[in-house]
């Protein structure tokens, strides 16, 4: 993945680390991002976590909406990404046990 490290991302991501609640995190995120922005983000973390599940295309695609070529680039972070995939659902895996 090409590097996008910068110090204007930096500061975007201290700002998101900063946020204490999910009320927080709608505010905030309802004002820098377009509601087609975050349902396409939710739809990919929905889509990783059913692809973690072993679900197949057809499934994700029917449930989630999102077209088998998102699926595919999903898969392929999933699997050779930077591992920012794997660690959100770990952890929303080791919450919900």
């Amino acid at each position: 993945m090409a590097n996008f490290h910068s110090e204007s991302i930096d500061r975007l991501f201290k700002t998101i680390l900063d946020l204490e609640s999910i009320d927080d995190c709608y505010r905030y995120f309802e004002d820098i991002c377009t509601i087609k922005e975050l349902q396409d983000m939710a739809q990919r973390l929905d889509c990783a976590i059913m692809l973690d599940d072993g679900e197949n295309y057809q499934n994700i695609s029917e449930a989630v909406g999102i077209s088998t070529a998102t699926i595919g680039r999903v898969s392929k972070c999933l699997k050779y990404g930077s591992g920012g995939y794997r660690a959100a659902i770990d952890k929303l895996n080791a919450k919900d046990n």
